[in-house]
């Protein structure tokens, strides 16, 4: 897993982005998982641009892993090949 991040493209005020951060932090306390990077879509214009109103999104190195629910079996799957 070296030196890799995932981050968390979300919005305030937002129920699903709010359980996706629950969830990781679950899923943490079980598994070995890189660090959680906090993104606020909303201060970010290529962020807006690129995710708008798809939000929340998980990303791991830049590369998407979900949009608004947590897919732990693809985390695991990403996971394994970093």
């Amino acid at each position: 897993m070296s030196d890799a991040v995932l981050t968390l493209v979300s919005r305030r005020d937002c129920l699903l982005c709010d359980e996706m951060l629950a969830e990781l932090r679950a899923l943490g306390q079980t598994e070995k998982l890189p660090p959680i990077e906090l993104r606020d879509v909303d201060e970010d214009p290529v962020l807006q641009r690129r995710y708008g109103l798809h939000v929340p999104v998980l990303l791991l190195e830049g590369t998407v892993v979900c949009r608004h629910r947590l897919d732990a079996g693809e985390l695991r799957r990403l996971l394994r090949q970093v």
